[in-house]
């Protein structure tokens, strides 16, 4: 943590200024428990709970990622907006990693896992003061081949991108907001990725790049010819999902492996999860009009992705 007070209740930012051990003691301005100056060779000068177990808002010692990642992200929206840096909202006893206070935008920086049902506690109290949150991931939490439960509750939504999240690099000093994310039939991930890096633009106006007026973005998924080789495989290993579609075809008749590659198509599809806490409007009419496109066309050799407002537009 960057912030403290002392014994005579000045509050000490290290970002902006370290002080002389002689100002202590300080103390954590949420809990009042003491904390110690760290300022050696490996981590930038913070402070550090004396014993954590106290604090009920500081669940453990933070690592390199965190703390640098929380001082680049200061820097860089300090630059155009009153920024605050582990600020305690104490309305919701709640502290933000980074607070940008005209706009009531809480930047979290979330380099560890989390339970959902913590993740939707935070998300909540924050919407229900009026605050707007940003999850920004660090390594951990990237995306790899497969969507967790939990990256899926990090997932925000767009018209412009539908659904996508933001990463943080550390090493390569970037932010990067992943977007089309779409899952195919074997729970692989597709997705496209735009770069921005620390302090060249507008930190504000980054995060609002997903619903700002744009061109309109695509992606290209080619089609999964050996699908059904894939399908026979799981059958065969009686993989639950696939086990109880073959049990509503048997009902009706039909065997799996009797349809066609045209039966699964779009292979590629929007997330669908019961975990999508940072998305609050209904995203059904999304769904009915993506598979409503692609069942139109026909199964195509390479399947074209776009975002939502796309297939909202073939409707009308």
């Amino acid at each position: 943590m960057f912030i403290a007070m002392d014994k005579n209740q000045k509050r000490w930012n290290c970002l902006e200024e370290i002080p002389d051990v002689s100002k202590g003691p300080f103390y954590c301005l949420a809990c009042n428990s003491p904390v110690r100056l760290k300022n050696g060779t490996v981590l930038r000068a913070h402070f550090a709970h004396v014993e954590l177990q106290h604090c009920p808002y500081h669940h453990e010692a933070e690592s390199l990622e965190h703390l640098e990642l929380k001082a680049s992200l200061y820097n860089w929206a300090s630059k155009e907006s009153r920024t605050e840096v582990e600020s305690y909202l104490a309305d919701f006893q709640q502290i933000a990693d980074l607070l940008v206070v005209d706009k009531k935008l809480a930047l979290e920086v979330q380099c560890s896992s989390l339970s959902l049902e913590r993740l939707k506690e935070r998300s909540d109290a924050y919407r229900s003061h009026g605050y707007q949150v940003y999850w920004l991931l660090g390594k951990k939490l990237w995306l790899k081949e497969r969507l967790t439960k939990l990256q899926a509750g990090f997932l925000y939504f767009s018209q412009n991108r539908g659904f996508h999240l933001w990463e943080l690099d550390l090493s390569k000093k970037e932010l990067r907001l992943q977007y089309l994310i779409h899952e195919d039939l074997r729970g692989r991930l597709h997705y496209q990725t735009e770069i921005f890096p620390f302090g060249q633009k507008s930190l504000l106006e980054v995060l609002r790049t997903p619903y700002l007026s744009q061109p309109m973005q695509q992606m290209a998924v080619v089609l999964d010819r050996t699908f059904l080789t894939y399908v026979q495989q799981q059958l065969f290993y009686r993989h639950p999902k696939w086990m109880r579609l073959q049990e509503e075809l048997y009902l009706q008749g039909h065997h799996l492996m009797e349809l066609g590659l045209d039966f699964f198509y779009p292979l590629c599809r929007p997330i669908l999860s019961q975990n999508l806490l940072q998305i609050e409007e209904d995203v059904e009419d999304y769904y009915q009009q993506f598979m409503t496109y692609y069942q139109s066309q026909g199964i195509q050799p390479v399947q074209i992705l776009y975002p939502p407002r796309f297939y909202a537009q073939q409707k009308s």
